[in-house]
């Protein structure tokens, strides 16, 4: 079942997703949440820095691809790192395999990854405390901080590529995956899982926030990313150990960091209900 026949078809399911999470998770409307944020940009100088360098490495992930078929190392890590799971990818896909699962895998994996992700910044920069706001900049940078040298140095490639019995189901879905998508990630781009690593970062980052619907939806979104990287043949076992790991640290250190954020003195808060108000 092709689900995307484009990149631009993957940009208009995003965007319809956003405006319905956005909606979901602050109660109000999309263009609200918007102006809320642009708002946060223009005014607070303190979420204007979290923000840019977030965005900095978010960049820098952009061209690690190019970087490391350029410059990266030649070994390959992954009999070592992966050697002990066996063939459970190959009995999960032919139990398992459909085509509307595979869509729905795909459009997680692809879209909802990324809608979550952006929702977030609408989310939290639209309530009146904006530790939330600075903890999720923080942990989403200290995801691809740790995660980007991993990915250079310890290369571990997916499954479909180095076992031939498990299938790249991801394909069909979306065909031009490899042509439109593979640029943001290499196949040996593996260990930590940053689908788990941040699918989860935003899950944990919703419970603690006391908006109650968007953690109920941060955790389904997590729960079936988890299970499509495993599904389409993508990551192994130990990439999503890694992931659950890199994604506890991240929220230990931006909690930390948001709260300490939030009570220096700096700029005027965006007046706005607190998240926890949606989910009542």
């Amino acid at each position: 079942m092709t689900l995307f026949t484009s990149q631009s078809s993957v940009q208009a399911f995003t965007a319809a997703a956003i405006a319905i999470l956005l909606w979901f998770g602050t109660g109000r409307q999309p263009l609200d949440a918007i102006y809320r944020f642009l708002r946060s940009l223009a005014t607070s100088p303190k979420f204007l820095i979290f923000f840019a360098a977030t965005l900095a490495i978010l960049v820098v992930n952009t061209f690690e691809v190019k970087l490391e078929a350029a410059y990266g190392v030649t070994y390959d890590l992954t009999p070592y790192v992966t050697g002990w799971e066996g063939n459970w990818h190959a009995w999960l896909q032919s139990h398992f395999r459909s085509g509307l699962l595979t869509a729905v895998c795909a459009f997680f994996y692809v879209v909802m990854f990324q809608s979550v992700m952006l929702s977030s910044l609408g989310i939290y920069s639209s309530s009146q405390s904006k530790r939330y706001v600075y903890a999720f900049c923080v942990a989403l940078l200290l995801n691809y901080a740790v995660a980007l040298p991993m990915y250079w140095f310890v290369p571990v490639n997916e499954v479909w590529y180095a076992n031939s019995h498990v299938h790249f189901l991801m394909l069909d879905a979306f065909p031009s995956f490899e042509r439109d998508y593979r640029g943001l990630s290499g196949v040996n781009n593996c260990f930590p899982s940053l689908h788990t690593s941040i699918s989860v970062t935003m899950a944990l980052l919703a419970s603690r926030s006391g908006n109650r619907r968007w953690a109920v939806l941060a955790w389904i979104n997590a729960a079936c990313i988890v299970f499509a990287i495993f599904y389409l043949g993508i990551h192994w076992f130990t990439d999503m150990v890694g992931g659950l790991l890199l994604a506890w640290f991240s929220v230990s250190i931006g909690m930390k960091i948001g709260a300490r954020a939030e009570g220096m003195p700096g700029i005027p808060a965006v007046h706005a209900a607190e998240p926890q108000d949606a989910g009542k």
